[in-house]
């Protein structure tokens, strides 16, 4: 069985995926709501608030309630959808945890040296302020609630919603644009898309396609685990700044009081990069078949195939 056919495993009825759009998905809703109807005054003084706290307190409060809604999340699948979390990640036997690995180590490489380059160009607007203590503070609180962060992002949206929507559909390119679209909606309160423009959501939701490919060529989420959690961890421990979504005690610091970020600095990495780490990723693990994985029809399996999982 394919990814996506796991959802015949269990309970896949429309009430079910409201339950679990109103209880786990609701923050990201509310989320974007209260961004649309806020106004530019409201938003900063929201910022001011959160930058109020220490830095380490503000990530804390941040991340915090992902692992909440994970746990949440977890229990409806299990419980009200009646199938197994292993459903949920793989279409694999097991988790394959050698691909997390490997992705998290791709992204993490090609980040530190994208940042080499970029700092040994012009560090005028870089600066180190690392502390060893509030900085091994930051590397515990962020390895115990990143992957909370990152594994409530990837089951909701290229799990739950990938498998519920393209069993609907019945077929994978719908689930795949749609929640890349709805993971782009859900960074739009962050505060780099209001300092340098709705040209971030290009980068928002083209990340979101990247991740969405990963998981239906490769017919599971270790991929995109691996590479969202490098990615978010490097975010918070490499660099930050004071226009950034997370304000953290991380090693270096950009000075610049606004984003001066270019359209092509947004645009390269997804018009580029992505495409290249896609082929990296298919030239390990041979996928094949680009056509059907992406644009193909969900097939119902036989029903000796999807009977639910204890």
């Amino acid at each position: 069985m394919t990814y996506i056919q796991q959802a015949f495993k269990g309970r896949n009825d429309i009430l079910t995926l409201i339950l679990v759009t109103i209880f786990v998905a609701g923050i990201f809703i509310l989320n974007f709501i209260t961004y649309l109807i806020s106004t530019e005054e409201d938003m900063e003084a929201a910022y001011a608030f959160l930058d109020s706290f220490p830095p380490i307190i503000s990530l804390i409060i941040n991340l915090l309630p992902f692992a909440v809604l994970l746990i949440l999340l977890f229990i409806f699948v299990k419980f009200v959808n009646e199938r197994s979390i292993m459903s949920l990640t793989t279409s694999r036997d097991k988790i394959d945890w050698g691909r997390i690995f490997f992705s998290f180590a791709l992204i993490v490489i090609i980040t530190i040296v994208s940042f080499g380059v970029s700092y040994y160009a012009d560090p005028s607007q870089i600066e180190l302020q690392f502390n060893p203590v509030k900085f091994g503070i930051l590397l515990i609180v962020s390895l115990i609630l990143f992957p909370f962060q990152i594994g409530l992002e990837e089951y909701l949206f290229r799990g739950y919603y990938m498998q519920q929507i393209g069993i609907m559909v019945r077929n994978r390119w719908f689930p795949l644009i749609l929640t890349s679209v709805l993971f782009g909606i859900a960074h739009s309160a962050n505060p780099e898309v209001a300092e340098m423009g709705y040209i971030t959501m290009i980068f928002y939701i083209g990340t979101g396609l990247l991740l969405g490919i990963m998981t239906l060529m490769d017919e599971g989420l270790e991929l995109a685990l691996g590479f969202h959690l490098g990615n978010n961890l490097l975010a918070a421990l490499l660099v930050t700044s004071d226009w950034s979504a997370l304000k953290t005690d991380a090693i270096f610091k950009y000075t610049a009081e606004e984003a001066n970020t270019t359209a092509m600095e947004i645009l390269v990495p997804v018009l580029i990069f992505y495409p290249i780490i896609l082929l990296i990723l298919g030239k390990k693990y041979n996928w094949s078949n680009w056509g059907d994985k992406l644009f193909g029809k969900v097939k119902k399996p036989l029903a000796e195939n999807y009977k639910v999982i204890e």
